[in-house]
């Protein structure tokens, strides 16, 4: 039996001369929600969660800057404060609201993730870790290195899916040093490992993945 598709519904949100968001609304009503860096991923995402039988999760992708370097001032804190702050308040607050009022969301921070892969994956672990109240889970993969495990972690963790791949050493290790900050403070953390390098399919294969093992069965 084919299980019925999802929509995928793009806006534009008035942030930064305007910013677009890609939404992935389950067929099902949803159980769940995932903020998602990088909203151009979130096709590909809604086709890897729609074919593994995972729990029906609404994907909330906001898009990155397409210049790189402005995008990773955005995304990790240490480079450009001011634009990360900026980025920051957008996607904890402008794009929740929107979510909220445009689809009706507005679930508990424990059904509530925040993604991204590289230096999204920077931007997840920073969000997750200022604001664990949202976003009581972070998916991660492959992060950069341009936002290490502050030296003081909060009291207040999220739980945490980490994911690297075999073939990206720098990223590996920078997974593995989080994974060990995180584990030493108390929080819930997984690791995972697939065969692959910096940017292979395995980002997306692992979502399901990370989406049962948040939110169920």
């Amino acid at each position: 039996m084919t299980r019925p598709r999802g929509d995928l519904v793009t806006a534009t949100l008035p942030y930064d001369g305007g910013r677009q968001v890609s939404v992935y609304v389950p067929a099902r009503p949803a159980e769940a929600v995932v903020f998602a860096a990088d909203g151009r991923i979130v096709g590909l995402l809604r086709d890897e969660l729609e074919s593994s039988g995972a729990p029906p999760t609404m994907i909330v992708g906001a898009h990155g800057h397409p210049d790189e370097t402005l995008r990773l001032h955005e995304y990790s804190p240490g480079f450009d404060p001011d634009r990360f702050a900026a980025h920051e308040r957008f996607f904890v607050t402008d794009v929740h609201r929107w979510a909220r009022q445009r689809f009706g969301v507005d679930p508990p921070a424990d059904r509530t993730a925040v993604c991204g892969f590289s230096a999204g994956g920077e931007l997840a672990l920073a969000l997750g870790l200022l604001h664990p109240d949202v976003f009581g889970v972070v998916f991660c993969a492959s992060p950069g290195g341009g936002y290490p495990p502050p030296d003081v972690l909060p009291g207040v963790l999220p739980r945490t899916y980490l994911l690297a791949g075999t073939e990206e050493p720098f990223f590996r290790e920078n997974a593995a040093r989080w994974a060990s900050a995180l584990s030493a403070a108390g929080a819930d953390v997984v690791t995972a490992e697939r065969a692959g390098g910096h940017g292979d399919p395995f980002w997306q294969e692992e979502f399901p993945a990370m989406v049962r093992w948040a939110f169920g069965p």
